[in-house]
């Protein structure tokens, strides 16, 4: 006779569930890739959901990873089994998750074989380089079966659920446009010349899929964020978040158009991206304006990166000051009145956590990320030609101009990591 453990357990089985779902326990068996600024921050919020077992952290510089362990093992008790290679996680049948913050440039084809093995994912953001590697993520996520969250963590905070709940409520009448901005201080790189790979670094697999490149300091930690070949620029960077809040309180999709100017008005270092970008996203009845100066630190109603959401009646504000996130309602005369705020804690990895034992869609599910990512995509391609577009969301593509198409995707060397399909 079955007893009802034996009953549950069967019956996940037969679901489909991954094993951490299934076992006893209820553990779930990630490993992090990608271990310096987000990894090392996620870690630390992965060690706070109860029954998650951090059993790898993956990087290909062997420096970082001796140094984050310590101070991880110190302050959790975990020690994680330490990879230079993702491969090994991958071929790991007891890892139900992976958690991918890796520069841009690998967050899609980490993802996609993450999502082929098998295994869960936790992707940074923006979720991949370009739009096409994102609407590939989508479909690996799809034909596997897999659980996918994208890291815009506000979609898990309860104080901005709130402020898009009253957005969509009326309270500030018809919600018609949203301003969402990114306005802090960036500092001036400089300029590197090539040099020889460090000692401990495996260059050749942080380049991935990527067309290479020699090694340089401003194109490696953290400063990769400002290569075209490797980064999304600061529109990609922080500007995600609020374009993602901004597009979630408008309620939409796809923009059809997208047009602007930027450029690099104050950097004279080796930054390719923008530091200043006044971007516009039009929809049926609605606009979207995004802005990013990255190079001041005036703050814009005390909140260096926001959003403004416009109503007929009134209008929503949603920021961060500090260690505190939260909203301010005013009314149509200006007028304060309402606001709330909550800590900034990350929520966001236990709903991921929540969503890999019950198999429910995660609050920023990766076609939520995609869309959100796509707008970072076409604002960059705006930057890049010094042109508008007009974006097809039949096709996905930019009908009747053939460069600015072509950088919805992206050139790939061969490697082991290239995302098929898209080579």
């Amino acid at each position: 006779m079955m007893n009802r453990r034996s009953f549950f357990q069967t019956a996940a089985a037969a679901a489909g569930l991954p094993p951490a779902a299934r076992s006893a326990a209820n553990r779930v068996n990630i490993a992090i890739v990608g271990l310096r600024g987000r990894g090392k921050a996620l870690a630390g919020s992965f060690a706070t959901v109860p029954g998650v077992g951090i059993e790898y952290f993956v990087d290909v510089d062997q420096n970082v990873l001796a140094g984050v362990l310590a101070g991880f093992e110190k302050k959790t008790g975990q020690r994680p089994k330490l990879a230079g290679d993702l491969r090994r996680v991958l071929d790991d049948k007891s890892i139900d998750a992976v958690v991918v913050a890796t520069p841009d440039h690998w967050h899609a084809p980490a993802a996609i074989l993450a999502c082929a093995a098998g295994k869960d994912v936790y992707v940074e953001k923006p979720c991949a380089h370009n739009a096409r590697e994102a609407r590939a993520m989508v479909a690996a996520a799809r034909r596997h079966n897999r659980i996918v969250q994208h890291g815009t963590q506000a979609r898990s905070r309860p104080a901005t659920q709130r402020a898009i709940e009253v957005a969509r409520s009326g309270k500030i009448g018809k919600v018609l446009m949203a301003k969402a901005w990114n306005v802090q201080m960036r500092k001036n790189i400089g300029f590197k010349p090539d040099a020889p790979v460090p000692a401990g670094v495996d260059y050749d697999t942080w380049i991935g899929p990527a067309p290479a490149m020699p090694f340089s300091e401003n194109r490696f930690h953290y400063t990769w964020h400002w290569n075209w070949n490797y980064g999304t620029g600061d529109m990609g960077n922080d500007g995600a978040h609020q374009l993602d809040q901004a597009r979630w309180a408008l309620g939409v999709g796809h923009p059809l158009e997208v047009s602007g100017a930027a450029g690099k008005l104050y950097f004279d270092d080796d930054q390719q991206t923008p530091d200043t970008m006044t971007i516009t996203f039009r929809y049926p009845g609605k606009m979207l304006l995004f802005e990013m100066r990255i190079w001041n630190p005036y703050a814009m109603g005390g909140i260096e990166n926001g959003v403004a959401v416009y109503g007929s009646e009134g209008m929503l504000e949603i920021g961060k000051s500090g260690r505190v996130n939260g909203y301010r309602v005013y009314d149509r005369a200006g007028k304060l009145v309402h606001q709330e705020e909550d800590d900034a804690a990350d929520t966001h990895a236990h709903n991921f956590i929540e969503c890999v034992r019950s198999r429910k869609p995660p609050n920023a599910e990766i076609e939520v990320g995609r869309l959100s990512a796509l707008h970072c995509h076409l604002g960059n391609i705006v930057a890049r030609t010094g042109r508008g577009l007009k974006y097809d969301p039949a096709t996905e593509s930019i009908p009747g101009d053939a460069e600015a198409d072509r950088l919805l995707g992206r050139e790939y060397r061969a490697h082991w990591s290239t995302p098929q399909g898209l080579a």
